[in-house]
């Protein structure tokens, strides 16, 4: 492939702000695609790029090691003329002098910036949220705070019964520790899957002494040094040593915003990561899209989006097609069971069981007008990789046929007018 060389501004770098999955991807995709000028990958955190996924998962169960899998190895960046700069935040963007400002007072210019900053864990908001104890899982350091006070015998509080609140309910019931999981919502995963499955993962945290509260409105936290309680709005009050707000992140779009980008609940770019300001592209969890599915205004949280997008930055930079654009699709591992889904689900789509949750293997699809929109895998990946490209096609189903877990779900699919 020819190399690709800056027209202009050549003596400045492209500048990478969050070293993440998508920002670490970009870099990577620009030497992939031949670019051969200088790129600069800035990121507050001091240690090496590291994956994220791990951190309510293996890190934390006994015996693993604290050392989080790297994204990339040294050796990488330096054989590919990657420059990093770690423990430096970006403080502030210039798009008319092309420059970004340091959190130690010096200003770097840029030929291209891309933001690829992630998102944060929400922040509990009621009184004692501060308190010794309450913590997030967002980072490493979150990971390894966690990890230490996850010992036999330990009340553990998590609010919240997302992904990451139920990560960590099978990590910490796994280590001997009371779980109580406090819910606003009348099911876990309410957001991202349906009843069925809910149920299904609900009944296997009970089996692993996992205790559930529904409706719980969380309204503070008391203690004396440190954090001893949880209140919920009925005045019960929930023991508690340790206290995990697992209640969803925020794309961490100020800095764009500052630079006067466009931002909704995330950066706002187009098909090729391209933001509202010329030569500032986007991409990962901070940014927000139309769907080339459904034409659906969405922000993805998934590392199978953060590649996608870093791959059509670096394509749109270097003058190149970005390869084709796979279906998101996401995954968690609780209690040693795996759910993997592919497509996003609405809460109004139909709903089709495939097989029996009691045999703890079973599937979930979804149609929306009559085409399949989603599907959820529990222990077994049979349905998954037809799904995906069935839902890609936006193949019409015969609901009799997805019910039957005999018939393979390409065998359900309407024959064409």
């Amino acid at each position: 492939m020819p190399s690709q060389q800056p027209t202009e501004n050549h003596l400045n770098p492209i500048i990478i702000v969050g070293a993440g999955h998508s920002g670490v991807a970009v870099a990577a995709g620009l030497r992939t695609r031949g670019w051969d000028g200088d790129i600069l990958l800035l990121e507050a955190e001091k240690e090496t790029p590291y994956e994220r996924p791990p951190l309510s998962k293996e890190l934390l169960k006994a015996g693993a090691p604290d050392e989080s899998t790297v994204l990339r190895k040294e050796k990488f960046y330096h054989d590919k003329r990657i420059g990093r700069r770690a423990g430096l935040a970006v403080d502030a963007v210039d798009p008319a002098g092309r420059t970004v400002q340091l959190s130690d007072g010096s200003r770097l210019g840029y030929h291209r910036l891309v933001i690829a900053t992630g998102s944060r864990a929400r922040s509990l908001t009621v009184p004692g949220a501060r308190l010794p104890g309450v913590q997030a899982l967002r980072t490493r350091d979150d990971a390894l705070e966690l990890k230490l006070a996850l010992v036999p015998g330990a009340r553990v509080a998590i609010i919240g019964a997302g992904y990451i609140g139920l990560e960590v309910a099978a990590a910490a019931s796994a280590k001997g520790c009371e779980v109580t999981v406090l819910e606003f919502q009348d099911r876990v995963m309410s957001r991202v899957t349906s009843e069925p499955v809910s149920r299904f993962f609900e009944q296997l945290h009970e089996q692993n002494g996992v205790r559930f509260v529904f409706g719980a409105a969380v309204t503070a936290i008391e203690g004396v040094d440190r954090a001893e309680r949880v209140v919920t709005a009925d005045g019960t009050s929930y023991p508690a040593d340790v206290v995990l707000a697992g209640i969803g992140v925020v794309p961490n779009q100020e800095l764009a915003a500052d630079a006067g980008l466009l931002c909704q609940d995330g950066i706002l770019v187009d098909g090729h990561g391209r933001t509202s300001v010329p030569d500032i592209y986007a991409t990962g969890d901070v940014t927000r899209f139309t769907s080339t599915i459904d034409g659906v205004s969405q922000r993805l949280e998934c590392i199978q989006n953060a590649m996608a997008q870093a791959d059509q930055v670096a394509a749109d930079i270097t003058g190149q097609d970005a390869a084709e654009t796979e279906i998101p699709w996401f995954w968690t591992v609780q209690h040693g069971v795996r759910l993997q889904t592919a497509g996003v689900r609405r809460a109004d789509d139909e709903v089709i069981v495939r097989g029996a949750p009691a045999d703890g293997k079973f599937s979930v699809v979804y149609l929306r007008d009559g085409c399949l929109a989603a599907v959820d895998t529990i222990a077994g990946l049979a349905d998954f990789r037809p799904a995906k490209k069935l839902i890609a096609q936006k193949a019409r189903i015969d609901p009799l046929l997805a019910a039957d877990p005999g018939t393979p779900l390409t065998a359900a699919v309407f024959a064409a007018a």
